[in-house]
């Protein structure tokens, strides 16, 4: 006997819970991926575990692609304080990373469930109308064990291209570290693009750019691998720049589908201290000529950046992506460290003047004292910047943002992870960030740690919150539960922006909010159908009027 059922995509399938079967039809408009799983285990008694297969019949069938669903080991789930909406907060196994299915083998197991996570991305040109979709699951020798059956409707109406500038932080260090490949080298470039391509993907368009090794997430005094696309060199005492490797990485990321720049800050992280390293060949010899070592506004440092900023703007003109570009002074810094912040944008002020400047920060005296004119406030910390009416705002979250708001989280139900899109259109966030799109090292980066086995960076953070692709075999990105989630929350804002083309912004945001509280950062429904339901009503609304 087998228990097969298909079941939401936002549900996370734990071996030793029963999921609640799919209670809805996958809907998708023009240009959006539409997922659901197949969760499966025997029942009858005696029985260890043996191979199985998936198949499909439907008229979609080519346009469909599955990945088996992997439990990862989970250490540190979240803080002690947490809120209640989480699945779990003790260690254990939990479901996350999604496998190529042509790469590995199903199993079925007696005692505990394992999932496939289904994907239907058809091509624009799919007529609209609904698509019967059969999935069974059958043994090796062929023979049918079970089988269960839904519907795929396609709306005649396409999604409007992204408006929102989303960047999740790409470290080159932890592709070189994890697949033992040299920076810059032939494979470091096809891995690279393999994981620029994949967060295009899922509604990254936005791409740090380590035009010099990103000054984040370092212990002072220490150092992160190398990653410095621009060549610097001196000569008589004058500084001469190379940009054959930048030109590459932009030409790369632009194939991709990225669309923005994010250079790597100008100064250290978590207080504006500090230069970050910069390597150069100094007669014959490559070496570090700036770092720890260095004051953020010291002579030599200063004179160095009003050669190396003017040299990389007109770099990133001539590449046609300059106005693309987003520039950054220090990540996170505190209310202590507004002077050091103060002193080390005023000394690039004229340099960066007339460019989009951003820094995360949750302190709104460096907005009112005109320190920072795009500042990106943590989720938890976005109400004065609201109450300002700051415009274009960003927002973000890491780690600190474990309490009531949107994240990534292991431990946390797809819903809260995909609810952000929603969040995002309500207050009109022109950009999103966070941290950790590939970071696989531990804190501080004194080592780098293998995301499959340390989910949390040796304890790092909650599990999840590091990283949102896995490295794969062959140099492959493998998607997450989580990066599916933020691919929906992604569609769910752009169909939104459909909508209010028809409707209005007023109408929609009733639409949003019909029979719930107001929709905060913080206030949101946690019942796991709610965003299907509302989605359901979108689609059917931009029917209607398309």
């Amino acid at each position: 006997m087998y228990d097969f059922r298909l079941v939401s995509s936002l549900t996370k399938v734990f071996p030793n819970t029963d999921p609640v079967p799919l209670n809805y039809i996958l809907q998708g408009l023009i240009g959006e991926e539409v997922s659901l799983q197949a969760a499966f285990k025997a029942t009858g008694e005696g029985f260890a575990r043996n191979y199985v297969a998936l198949e499909t019949e439907s008229p979609v069938k080519d346009f469909i692609r599955m990945y088996r669903v992997r439990y990862m080991p989970v250490v540190y789930a979240c803080p002690p304080d947490a809120d209640e909406d989480y699945l779990r907060k003790k260690p254990g196994l939990y479901p996350d990373m999604l496998e190529p299915a042509e790469n590995c083998c199903l199993r079925i197991y007696a005692d505990h469930w394992e999932s496939v996570f289904i994907t239907v991305a058809p091509p624009d040109s799919l007529p609209a109308g609904e698509y019967p979709l059969r999935f069974t699951l059958k043994n090796e020798k062929g023979e049918e064990l079970a089988s269960a059956c839904t519907v795929y409707k396609r709306v005649n109406a396409a999604l409007p291209k992204q408006k929102l500038i989303h960047t999740r932080w790409f470290h080159t260090d932890g592709l070189c570290q994890y697949y033992n490949i040299e920076m810059w080298s032939e494979e470091f470039w096809r891995v690279c693009e393999a994981f620029v391509r994949e967060a295009a993907h899922m509604g990254i368009n936005c791409l740090l750019t380590p035009v010099h090794t990103p000054p984040l997430d370092t212990r002072e005094g220490g150092e992160r691998l190398t990653s410095q696309l621009v060549d610097v060199s001196t000569d008589g005492g004058e500084y001469r720049f190379g940009f054959e490797k930048l030109r590459r990485w932009v030409r790369m990321a632009l194939s991709c589908g990225i669309e923005y720049f994010e250079i790597a800050h100008f100064f250290t992280q978590w207080g504006a201290k500090h230069a970050p390293k910069i390597m150069a060949t100094v007669d014959g010899e490559y070496k570090r000529i700036f770092g720890w070592e260095t004051d953020a506004v010291g002579e030599e440092y200063t004179r160095f950046l009003k050669a190396y900023i003017p040299a990389l703007k007109k770099e990133l003109a001539m590449l046609g992506v300059l106005d693309r570009c987003l520039f950054h002074i220090s990540d996170e810094p505190k209310e202590t460290n507004i002077e050091n912040y103060r002193a080390a944008a005023e000394s690039v002020k004229q340099e960066l003047d007339g460019l989009k400047v951003i820094d995360a920060l949750s302190h709104i005296d460096f907005y009112t004292q005109g320190l920072v004119r795009n500042p990106v406030p943590a989720s938890n910390r976005i109400k004065p910047f609201l109450e300002a009416n700051v415009p274009d705002l960003w927002t973000y979250y890491c780690c600190g943002q474990y309490k009531d708001v949107s994240n990534v989280f292991m431990a946390m139900p797809a819903q809260r992870s995909r609810v952000i899109g929603v969040q995002l259109y309500k207050f009109r966030i022109a950009g999103l960030l966070q941290w950790g799109y590939n970071f696989y090292n531990n804190q501080f980066s004194d080592d780098p740690v293998n995301p499959v086995m340390s989910t949390d960076g040796d304890g790092f953070t909650p599990a999840g919150d590091c990283y949102i692709v896995y490295p794969g075999a062959n140099g492959q990105a493998w998607p997450s539960l989580r990066s599916e989630a933020i691919k929906q929350a992604m569609y769910d804002l752009r169909a939104l922006e459909l909508l209010e083309t028809y409707i209005g912004r007023d109408e929609a945001v009733k639409l949003i909010e019909e029979g719930i509280a107001p929709i905060e950062f913080d206030v949101y429904p946690r019942d796991p159908d709610w965003l299907p339901r509302l989605r359901a009503k979108v689609n059917a609304l931009i029917a209607q009027y398309s």
